[in-house]
């Protein structure tokens, strides 16, 4: 069964992923396709963004102020792909500006060093948030935390609360789009119109929901209007290293950016400085111009399918694992496990498995499974250690441990996660191998690295070498 039709819109993109049939070594030294379940992580290339670089790569060169062809060329490639970003988000290019940089972590990090708070004023925020929502907030303002619903959906109510309770004093709203642990969508333009209507501006993480739903910023008259939006080009198919951050002009023209140097500036003298226009005041040094035509390039193909069509598949792929899950013997999913409720929630869906370890569950399903999931705290430790309705104690013992570098009993959970080309398929063997390891029925006799938390299989050596390697590896060298 597969929940796409053929001749869905959605039908073609697994063809158009790069690697989509590569086999990958197992421990009982067959070889078996790879099953990519870890997509909230990093999703792979789209063939049509390898495609838009091999055509542009020949003419890459220097962007800005070139006289040659190719610069020529890459400098309007560079600008073309700022407004393709801008459009995929739906901004207003005459009062918003994209601004492009590594990724989504480093695009809340410039703004937080550019969004202005007052002594006074505080950033409202929520538990559900991945830590790089949080962090670069904490040293520039007093951070406050909305808390979670038990089933780890926001509690809108508390947010509602903490705006009454600092009145007046909230500068920014920042919340994800939609969340990496659980997937839940937020709902981001509700949240947008409470915020304005309080006094504050909004920033939407949408490095999670980006691949999977339309992002609408909104006019910016528009009470729901997003003020700022972030996101990865490596969620979205183009893995190459670039990010954007969208905001109004009016904020970054207020002031010189944070990083400066080469390309920042119009004129210098010994004595002044005349900042360049946007966005070139906040995009120092050289620029990764073809992580930008990338990202550019999947924005194109993730329109031209259709973010309706996409996140339609996805939901059916969500009901679908949701119901397989369940026949799963000593399975536990959290968050939500409704089939009915896929619609209210991204691709993402975290399991623990009774009596299994989940770093060895992951290590099981990618060494004798072929298959890719993440384990771990998934860069959200308050979220994940509600959800996990750990106690104080219980949180504080871990706390200890891993400080004292030991990760044996770190809490987590298995990750699964879809791209929008995973399909039924992908889920019955996950599914399938999940009943094994429930049965004990699993080959390897795994050792616990307690540094890392990983498992690791016993007298296996990984044949990396056979596949990709830049160098040889020491070992390798030594016998040359």
């Amino acid at each position: 069964m597969n929940p796409t039709p053929a001749s869905a819109p959605t039908a073609t993109l697994r063809s158009r992923i790069v690697g989509i049939d590569k086999k990958v070594p197992l421990l009982n030294g067959e070889l078996a396709t790879y099953v990519n379940l870890d997509n909230a992580a990093s999703t792979p290339a789209l063939q049509d963004v390898t495609d838009a670089l091999d055509r542009f790569m020949p003419y890459y060169a220097s962007v800005h102020r070139g006289t040659g062809f190719k610069s020529r060329l890459s400098t309007l490639a560079y600008d073309q792909a700022h407004e393709i970003i801008g459009r995929f988000v739906g901004a207003d290019l005459s009062r918003n500006t994209v601004i492009f940089g590594k990724n989504t972590t480093e695009a809340i990090n410039k703004l937080s060093y550019r969004f202005p708070v007052g002594p006074d004023q505080v950033v409202l925020t929520t538990q559900i948030e991945h830590h790089s929502n949080d962090l670069p907030w904490r040293s520039r303002a007093k951070v406050v935390h909305v808390r979670a619903t038990p089933a780890g959906r926001l509690d809108e109510e508390d947010f509602d609360r903490k705006l009454a309770q600092y009145a007046g004093r909230v500068a920014l709203v920042t919340v994800t789009g939609a969340s990496n642990v659980s997937g839940f969508l937020q709902p981001i333009h509700r949240l947008a119109r409470k915020a304005h209507a309080a006094g504050a501006k909004i920033l939407v993480d949408a490095a999670q929901f980006a691949p999977h739903r339309q992002v609408e910023m909104k006019p910016d008259d528009d009470p729901e209007h997003l003020d700022f939006v972030v996101l990865s080009a490596h969620k979205m198919y183009a893995p190459y290293g670039t990010g954007a951050l969208i905001g109004p002009k009016e904020l970054f023209l207020a002031s010189g950016p944070e990083y400066c140097g080469g390309g920042t500036v119009d004129v210098v003298t010994l004595e002044d400085v005349h900042w360049a226009g946007l966005p070139d005041r906040e995009e120092a040094g050289s620029p990764n111009v073809v992580g930008a035509v990338a990202m550019a390039a999947a924005a194109q193909a993730l329109m031209a399918v259709g973010m309706a069509h996409i996140a339609a598949h996805e939901e059916a792929l969500i009901a679908y694992s949701l119901e397989k899950l369940r026949a799963v013997p000593g399975i536990r999913i959290y968050g939500e496990t409704d089939p009915g409720r896929a619609h209210e929630k991204v691709g993402v869906i975290p399991f623990n498995l009774a009596g299994v370890s989940h770093f060895k569950l992951a290590a099981i399903l990618g060494y004798e499974g072929g298959i890719g999931v993440r384990s771990g705290c998934f860069c959200a430790h308050p979220y994940v250690v509600h959800l996990l309705n750990l106690d104080e104690h219980e949180a504080g013992t871990w706390r200890d441990q891993l400080l004292g570098g030991d990760k044996s009993n770190m809490p987590g959970m298995v990750r699964m996660s879809f791209g929008c080309y995973n399909n039924t398929d992908d889920v019955d063997r996950l599914v399938a191998m999940l009943h094994q390891i429930a049965r004990g029925d699993y080959q390897g006799d795994y050792r616990l690295d307690r540094a890392t938390g990983e498992y690791i299989p016993t007298n296996y050596r990984d044949p990396l070498e056979q596949y990709f390697l830049l160098a040889p590896t020491t070992a390798q060298a030594g016998t040359a």
